[in-house]
């Protein structure tokens, strides 16, 4: 799954980016947990398994 792919599947969920930034990195919020989490901003790249597993876990999609 690309960048861009897992940001429109966060979207889906009500996930939205949020105005700040953690080490370079933009921060989103999951309405589902009620937390903000570290996103990256590699666009068409792809995410790394364990990455996109760690995101999808702090959005409580998965």
């Amino acid at each position: 799954m690309k960048y861009k792919e897992l940001e429109k599947k966060l979207k889906a969920y009500g996930c939205y980016p949020v105005q700040r930034q953690m080490g370079g990195h933009p921060l989103w919020y999951s309405p589902i947990t009620g937390r903000e989490f570290k996103m990256s901003n590699h666009g068409s790249e792809e995410v790394a398994t364990g990455t996109l597993r760690s995101i999808l876990k702090m959005a409580g999609v998965k």
